[in-house]
């Protein structure tokens, strides 16, 4: 009967049976080597396109993601506050510096302009005038009591005075020096109020004589002192006497240091004294 239904071009009826153990491992060995085979396939398609997708993920790394992103989404602007500046001042130098005198200089400078006058007798207005403001700067350097200061004491040289014939009297008049030359005149402070004056000359040339005062110091104030003298006393040759009467002087301190003292006479005469030894 089989045979007639193949016979008759009919269809073998299908029967499934089970598969035997040995085909079961065949299929899944076929399996393990076609997952293989597409999973080197993925591999190989990932590696090719592993470059673009580096180079596209670089875009959106720390470094450079901000600046690109800045450029395609630029920040709104957001206005500042105004940040003042600060003027920046620059000094320059001259290059003519302003030039100080030092006392020293000062000192210095005034001696020379009155030694070699006759204490100011050969002076003409123009030479009294430079050594006045000379005796001006130094007025600046001085002690600020200057009459308690122990400087003033010892022998002090007359080496100026801005009306000659203050010093000497009519010894220095222009008729008294035709007889009379001036030798020193000196002028001693002693500890603590006493005052000697001397002035030492030769009459006619052969005679000599000298002028001395005593005076008692008192003091006004930080620079002005006050003198009473007694009344000279005259000295020629052999002879000696006193004459005249008490005189008195107020004279301002200016300037004192161990070399010189400067003074100014209550009339505004100027003196320049140089200490002694």
């Amino acid at each position: 009967m089989l045979r007639d239904v193949a016979l008759n071009g009919g269809s073998w009826p299908h029967f499934s049976y089970p598969e035997s153990k040995m085909s079961q491992s065949h299929n899944r060995k076929n399996n393990g080597e076609e997952e293989r085979r597409r999973r080197s396939k993925e591999q190989r398609r990932h590696r090719r396109k592993s470059p673009a997708m580096a180079s596209s993920l670089a875009l959106f790394s720390p470094a450079t993601s901000a600046s690109r992103l800045s450029l395609l989404n630029p920040p709104s602007i957001i206005p500042q506050a105004r940040r003042w500046k600060v003027p920046t001042i620059r000094a320059s130098v001259s290059a003519r510096p302003l030039v100080t005198t030092a006392p020293d200089d000062l000192v210095s400078s005034i001696l020379s302009k009155v030694k070699g006058t006759d204490r100011g007798v050969s002076l003409t207005a123009d030479g009294h005038r430079e050594v006045g403001n000379v005796a001006s700067e130094l007025a600046g350097y001085c002690v600020e009591e200057p009459v308690k200061s122990p400087l003033i004491f010892g022998e002090w040289d007359v080496l100026y005075c801005s009306v000659p014939t203050s010093p000497g009297g009519g010894y220095r008049s222009a008729f008294g020096r035709l007889i009379f030359k001036t030798n020193e005149m000196v002028q001693a402070v002693e500890a603590p109020d006493i005052v000697r004056n001397k002035v030492s000359f030769s009459a006619f040339g052969f005679l000599d004589g000298e002028v001395s005062l005593k005076g008692k110091l008192n003091v006004l104030d930080g620079k002005w002192i006050q003198v009473i003298f007694e009344p000279p006393q005259l000295k020629v040759g052999s002879l000696e006497f006193q004459y005249g009467g008490e005189s008195e002087v107020k004279l301002q301190i200016t300037y004192i240091d161990e070399k010189i003292r400067l003074g100014m006479g209550s009339r505004g005469s100027l003196f320049v004294f140089l200490r002694r030894g």
